[in-house]
């Protein structure tokens, strides 16, 4: 068998969780910027988000943030717009679900955004729910 010449294996890699900063401070947009909502993963680093200017635009995950900041639909990301190329942009923050309230508190993102809060959207899927269910009486599957 060959010798170990590693340092250690996935759970090393995987280390400490320095992306869980408790307390950092809010990161506003600059020029060149953008915010952005994740509409869907792609895979390979990328996802479509669709930028509060309106435009939807294939993103990059930067290298630095690539296997340490795990990014999902819905989620609230700030993008740095490309000069030569509209369409695209390179994702720099993910903003914490605390941090996308506070930016919508302050005006940054437009009140009709939805942010992902899980029960709190679900209570309106969950009206009209109801209405999708068939119920069966004991003869009805007998017959079948």
């Amino acid at each position: 068998m060959p010798k170990n010449k590693g340092k250690g294996g996935k759970n090393r890699k995987r280390g400490k969780n320095e992306a869980d900063d408790e307390k950092r401070e809010l990161v506003f947009k600059e020029d060149g910027q953008e915010y952005a909502q994740v509409l869907r993963m792609l895979g390979n680093g990328r996802c479509e988000a669709m930028c509060i200017d309106g435009t939807k635009r294939l993103c990059h995950i930067r290298g630095k943030m690539h296997k340490k900041v795990w990014i999902a639909a819905g989620d609230i990301i700030l993008v740095g717009l490309r000069d030569y190329q509209d369409d695209k942009a390179d994702v720099i923050l993910k903003y914490m679900p605390d941090e996308a309230r506070l930016l919508k508190a302050y005006g940054e993102l437009p009140e009709n955004t939805r942010l992902n809060e899980g029960i709190a959207n679900l209570d309106e899927e969950d009206e009209n729910a109801a209405d999708d269910y068939i119920e069966f009486e004991d003869e009805d599957i007998d017959k079948i």
